[in-house]
């Protein structure tokens, strides 16, 4: 069944409506935002229950401070340029429950924007505690949940504190973020327009397994890169080198295979190798699928970026999550920018990019505003791939 959208809260002018943000953003040395694009994200929500005249309070993680408080994981940074970005002030507050939070609660008009400091500087957050949850919950009328990237962990501000608004007769629901989150990978999961074509990156088969048993019922190709593709290779008694395996898990990557049989299940047809996998060293493409013995794979080679653009431009749907091979080295970038720009580069392909690597790669390509869709969870949107139900989705009010 559908979840209820903030778009169904009416009657919000006056209310204290709790709202779960990801501003889980990466911070310099001196404590200044290096990438806002999450925060940005939230803008949408937030305006809405601003002209809607209700009293916003936002709630939020950064980094792992472990229940303990550092000044160096504070959401003072986030406050301030949430204010620059929405021109509008945004009160903080530098604890997240307790007598002052409530004071302030108290004393906010219709409109206004209140930041709570990092939750996860209290342990009861991850561990969903029912008492923190009710502190979290106190004096609120309605909760958002606007933090995709957060949905797959049942923690106090993600899954308890809607439990208990929904108990006591309020409404908990998906933000515009969210919303669009729900909307792009469940989409393409429930009816993709076809072909339907996976690509899937990154270093291990083990974090992807799920993902790719779910996906061989419903994609019409996989195309696997990464280190990843290393352990198939061995998997199939093709020559490695020194590349990055999973010797543990060669079993389960045959057990693969042999469920993606008649299907389009595409490996590398060949590799950038180079003598180690670090900036300077030095590289040389393979003849074929096999490795060299004292060489690791770095990247996909020319003869797989071509097989795998060609594959991509026929599609209808495209879900990518992972890159190609370590594509932060310069050297080594050349596969996964080119599955990014063949991927931009299909127009008439709904384009949906699994967050993590992926979006940092199609940023790195220049491309990321010529896809139709940059999720923002990395784990939740793995997750969701493999066909999970998220705690944070789940725990939402049900359209009626």
């Amino acid at each position: 069944m559908a979840k209820l959208s903030i778009s169904d809260l009416k009657d919000l002018k006056g209310k204290c409506v709790l709202v779960r943000v990801d501003y889980n953003v990466p911070l310099d040395e001196n404590g200044t935002i290096t990438d806002d694009k999450r925060i940005k994200a939230t803008v949408p929500t937030l305006e809405y229950l601003v002209k809607a005249g209700a009293k916003v309070v936002l709630c939020s993680h950064l980094g792992r401070p472990k229940g303990k408080r550092d000044p160096k994981q504070n959401l003072r940074p986030c406050a301030t340029r949430l204010a620059e970005i929405l021109g509008r002030p945004v009160a903080f507050m530098d604890d997240c429950i307790g007598d002052k939070v409530e004071k302030t609660k108290a004393i906010m008009q219709p409109g206004d924007i209140l930041l709570l400091e990092n939750l996860r500087f209290y342990a009861q957050e991850e561990k969903n505690d029912p008492k923190f949850c009710e502190q979290l919950a106190q004096n609120i009328d309605c909760y958002v949940n606007d933090a995709f990237g957060s949905a797959h962990r049942a923690h106090a501000s993600t899954e308890g504190v809607a439990q208990i608004i929904k108990k006591r007769g309020g409404k908990c629901a998906a933000g515009f973020l969210m919303e669009k989150e729900l909307k792009y990978l469940g989409g393409a999961l429930a009816n993709p327009a076809r072909p339907f074509v996976c690509i899937l990156g990154g270093a291990k088969v083990s974090d992807k397994i799920a993902v790719i048993e779910n996906l061989l019922k419903q994609a019409d190709a996989i195309l696997i890169g990464g280190a990843m593709a290393y352990t198939f290779s061995k998997a199939q008694g093709l020559g490695v080198g020194n590349s990055l395996v999973e010797n543990d898990k060669l079993d389960l990557a045959k057990d693969l295979l042999a469920k993606a049989k008649g299907k389009k299940f595409l490996l590398p047809l060949d590799h950038l190798q180079a003598t180690k996998p670090e900036a300077g060293a030095t590289t040389r493409v393979t003849d074929g699928t096999n490795i060299e013995d004292g060489w690791c794979g770095v990247d996909i080679g020319p003869k797989t970026i071509a097989a795998y653009s060609k594959e991509i431009a026929t599609a209808k749907t495209i879900v990518w999550n992972g890159p190609m091979g370590i594509f932060e080295i310069p050297e080594f970038s050349k596969g996964t920018f080119e599955i990014a720009k063949a991927v931009a580069g299909n127009k008439g392909a709904i384009s949906i990019i699994g967050g993590g690597d992926s979006a940092k790669a199609v940023k790195k390509a220049g491309v990321d505003k010529q896809v139709t869709f940059v999720s923002t969870g990395g784990g939740a949107s793995l997750e969701f791939l493999e066909g999970r139900e998220l705690p944070g989705v789940a725990a939402l009010s049900e359209k009626p």
